[in-house]
């Protein structure tokens, strides 16, 4: 008998050699309907694989991230023969699951495949379904395995049998197709009920510019057509909410190929609203202590030798700049954490006059692939909302549970209220991608656990995901439309204060080394303009608005008053402005829905004569006749709604 342990604790008994599938059924014939995937003591398994030890088993359903990447591996497999059927002579090479969905690489050899295959090959790939072919994991010696590829011709899975160890080489085989596969799979083809191919692109083999370009297949599958129609629902509503599209739109941003690629240029409108975002970080950051510095745009090579990014982002960096002096090398700044070490470096420190805490709005510069550049998610040149903190270590605690209250203020005041945090540790597989010492690397790893857990957070450990010089606190925000983000972040740091031998004076009359806190609650101004503006459809919270109000006079007659009521409005500290246009007052409306301004004034005869205002609000919303006094009362109400003061416990 072995013991098999659930994810609530609970323990149950079954005899040697018993299936996730048996156990799901033994749970309940109606749950194990439902299972697709699972994992034994953190190894993903088939549901079909015998269980021949003690151990935990997790079962997982399309409801979870894990039943999804497997649906999705498997329809990849599909896909794979569909594509074999469809075009003989091809070659595979690797298909993952990914985010969402799946893509295929192949060398297509003598075909093409274009948009208008799409549609045979979502048939072929159902037909292929509805087979209800079981997937079956078998092992292959390393010999036979390259023997079968050999023959076939296929140079891409010689490559990557070649770099496997004898022993570990596994195939998967359904109906009468046969794949180099690891596993994690469905139980069988029969689950994928609806597939949308969504797109081909070029690809380089392994993703080496040397190589040669491969055709990319991507997919997306589903256990239901319904999910299927809800999915493409939901892009059609991105493409609308696309931060590029409304960016343009609203006149905030721009980009120019003379700049350069990647160099965001930001408008009046897109400046003031980026301005008024640093303020209420800036206010927030005041009350919690912070300190405002400035760093320059480029430094010394050498800095960043020190600090390990050269060593790391070097090749991600934009080239030296070489001086006419003699060995002399500067770089465009890819951290500002270097600088910020530089500045606390600047004069002694006692324990009694710490923490420290410097922030800047700091520009710094990647050279990010132009083939990744993706409007303000990714960029060349962006500036982050940096701070770093320099504590005891008895400190360390406090401060960064001060930090996750302010990262929550932040969102909090911009309406992200759905999140998880995901606590990113090192991987102690490769620990050439890390510096410092491994008790270091426990400590702080300790220290962020321990922060979160005080705090009630719920969190999920991602190893491998730390930065290089330590493990961080990373928000998981999803946005109106269900996306997932990566926004703010937090990092325990002992590694560059010993790099740049930083220290304070302690009780003891002795030198310590003080702890580092990196943080950044928008993480980019850029990133984070662009996910707001797609998880508000550019309806930014009242604050924010560019524009909070538009008057409209019914003809040019009214153009004093209106000037009147601008001026009035202005002393309220509302920003408005006036549409005095020769056009019809419907225009007029239809133009300021389309650019989101809140509230819309009408002003005419009736106003001029009562010294009123006519309100409509962004949607339709008749408000009638109010006074300006009133009118700035429920623009205050509407805003302390969503903008509280931050109060840091001190």
């Amino acid at each position: 008998m072995i013991h098999i342990t659930l994810p609530d604790g609970s323990v149950k008994n079954f005899e040697a050699g018993v299936t996730p599938m048996d156990v799901a059924k033994d749970i309940s014939e109606g749950f194990a309907r439902n299972v697709i995937s699972a994992k034994f003591n953190d190894t993903v398994v088939e549901t079909v694989t015998p269980l021949m030890e003690d151990g935990s088993l997790i079962l997982f359903t399309w409801n979870n991230e894990e039943g999804k990447k497997a649906f999705w591996h498997s329809s990849a497999h599909i896909l794979a023969q569909a594509l074999e059927e469809l075009y003989p002579g091809i070659k595979l090479t690797i298909g993952p699951a990914i985010e969402n969905g799946f893509y295929y690489d192949v060398d297509t050899v003598d075909h093409t495949i274009s948009e208008n295959d799409f549609k045979k090959i979502e048939d072929k790939m159902l037909e292929i379904a509805r087979g209800k072919h079981d997937f079956k994991m078998h092992p292959v010696t390393k010999s036979k395995a390259l023997a079968l590829y050999q023959e076939q011709g296929n140079e891409y899975k010689v490559e990557l049998i070649e770099n496997l160890e004898d022993g570990t080489i596994t195939f998967c085989d359904h109906s009468n197709f046969t794949d180099l596969c690891r596993g994690g799979h469905i139980p069988n083809t029969s689950i994928v009920k609806a597939v949308k191919i969504m797109s081909v692109a070029g690809a380089y083999w392994r993703g080496d510019e040397n190589k040669p370009q491969l055709t990319r297949v991507y997919g997306i599958s589903f256990p239901k057509q319904k999910d299927l129609t809800e999915y493409l629902n939901l892009l059609e509503e991105a493409k609308k909410r696309d931060h590029r599209k409304l960016g343009k739109e609203l006149e905030l941003f721009t980009f120019s190929q003379k700049v350069g690629q990647g160099l965001p240029l930001w408008l009046p409108k897109g400046a003031a609203l980026r301005e008024r975002l640093e303020n209420f970080l800036k206010q927030a950051q005041k009350k919690a202590g912070y300190e405002m510095v400035v760093t320059p745009h480029i430094a010394q090579k050498e800095l960043y030798v020190t600090s390990g990014h050269f060593a790391k982002y070097g090749e991600d960096s934009f080239k030296p700049i070489k001086t006419p002096a003699e060995g002399e090398e500067f770089m465009l700044k890819p951290m500002n954490c270097p600088h910020h070490c530089e500045i606390y470096k600047n004069r002694p420190f006692s324990y009694r006059e710490l923490p420290k805490r410097y922030a800047e709005f700091g520009t710094v510069y990647r050279y990010e692939q132009s083939g990744e550049l993706h409007g303000l998610t990714r960029v060349r040149g962006f500036t982050q909302d940096d701070a770093h903190i320099f504590c005891t270590p008895e400190q360390l605690d406090e401060e960064f549970k001060n930090v996750i209250d302010l990262v929550l203020y932040v969102f909090g005041s911009l309406g992200f209220e759905n999140f998880t945090t995901q606590v990113s540790l090192r991987d102690p597989e490769n620990p050439e991608k890390y510096i410092g010492k491994d008790e270091v690397w426990e400590k702080a790893e300790s220290a962020i656990i321990s922060a979160v857990e005080d705090k009630g957070l719920d969190y999920v450990i991602e190893t491998g995901e730390a930065a290089f010089y330590g493990p961080k606190l990373d928000f998981m925000v999803k946005d109106a439309l269900g996306r997932k983000w990566q926004l703010g972040t937090i990092q325990v740091d002992y590694n560059l204060p010993e790099r740049f031998e930083l220290t304070y004076k302690g009780n003891d009359n002795e030198l310590h080394r003080p702890v580092m806190i990196h943080r950044a609650p928008f993480g980019s101004m850029e990133r984070f303009v662009a996910i707001l503006l797609e998880h508000t459809a550019g309806n930014f919270p009242l604050w924010l608005m560019p524009d909070q109000a538009i008057i409209l006079s019914l003809s040019e007659k009214y153009e004093n008053y209106a000037k009147n009521v601008l001026n009035l409005l202005e002393n309220h500290e509302i920003r408005a402005l006036i549409d005095n246009r020769n056009e019809t007052i419907g225009k007029k409306i239809r133009e300021a829905e389309m650019n989101k301004i809140p509230f819309m004034i009408i002003v005419g005869e009736n106003e001029e004569k009562s010294g009123m205002i006519s309100v409509r609000k962004h949607g339709g919303e008749d408000l009638g006749s109010i006074s300006v006094a009133d009118f700035a009362h429920l623009i205050k109400s509407e805003i302390n709604k969503t903008l509280k003061p931050f109060n840091p416990i001190k």
